[in-house]
């Protein structure tokens, strides 16, 4: 079983309530403050919030960032309100899931090479790794990245079947694109084919849709690149949700959800 055999798929209103409950979704943790914050500085061209992405002039607004958000992710579109609680919608984050759940289906019926990678390994490493043991039992390829990539922040290589920063014998939480440029450029300069989809979150994802590979991300609300991307479609689907809450198990119904959508559990 690609996930514990003691979690039961939940409903969609059953999911909804433990999104709330666990404040993956709902009322997050990360404040309005920071979220302001950082639609400003990626509105203002500073590339750490680009994720790899290239954006041009068409954000430069941080009201237009705004109300993408508030579209895709669910935080307030009251452009007055500048502290405080902040919110993620978490029937957006199911409608994400139930348009990732299509993707994978797709995957799963074409058998494609499919690549996984995490910049938050506290939280999402394990739903990437379900996610992928329920394609490899599909009959899809799971990716294989090159040995002894690194980037200026740390070695790349792979943990469970995900792709992950190592620094110091510590798996790293990163938003940079660099480690998956690293996989990129070491598969091509080894002859060995790009992934017909790559599943991530952060740099990691905006860098492989950047490249022009089908590509479906995970995002915080403080996290905008993504959602733009996704409007602009750069990236398949981008799911908000709290990356990394008080216990990573809390994302457990949520890989079930998403898995039993696709078709991916037996």
């Amino acid at each position: 079983m690609p996930i514990s055999s003691a979690t039961a798929v939940p409903s969609r209103a059953a999911l909804i309530d433990h999104l709330v409950r666990t404040r993956i979704a709902g009322d997050v943790a990360t404040p309005r403050e920071n979220n302001l914050d950082h639609y400003r500085r990626l509105a203002n061209g500073d590339r750490h919030y680009w994720f790899g992405l290239e954006f041009g002039d068409r954000w430069a607004d941080e009201q237009d960032v705004l109300a993408v958000m508030a579209e895709r992710c669910g935080v307030s579109d009251d452009p007055h309100h500048r502290q405080g609680q902040d919110t993620i919608d978490p029937e957006l984050t199911v409608d994400a899931l139930d348009r990732t759940a299509a993707v994978l289906r797709k995957a799963a019926a074409d058998k494609q090479r499919v690549l996984f990678a995490t910049g938050h390994p506290g939280g999402l490493l394990d739903v990437h790794r379900a996610t992928a043991a329920a394609l490899r039992a599909a009959g899809c390829e799971i990716v294989v990245i090159p040995d002894g990539l690194q980037t200026n922040d740390g070695l790349v290589f792979q943990f469970a079947d995900v792709a992950v920063l190592e620094r110091g014998a510590t798996l790293w939480h990163t938003h940079s694109p660099e480690p998956m440029a690293a996989i990129l450029d070491g598969l091509e300069r080894t002859g060995r084919p790009q992934p017909d989809l790559v599943m991530a979150d952060h740099g990691w994802a905006g860098c492989a849709g950047q490249r022009g590979i089908e590509a479906v991300g995970f995002a915080d609300c403080n996290d905008p690149a993504l959602f733009l991307a996704e409007a602009e479609g750069t990236l398949q689907v981008t799911i908000p949700l709290d990356d990394h809450v008080l216990s990573p198990r809390y994302y457990d119904p949520l890989t079930a959800y998403l898995l039993d959508a696709a078709g991916l559990l037996n």
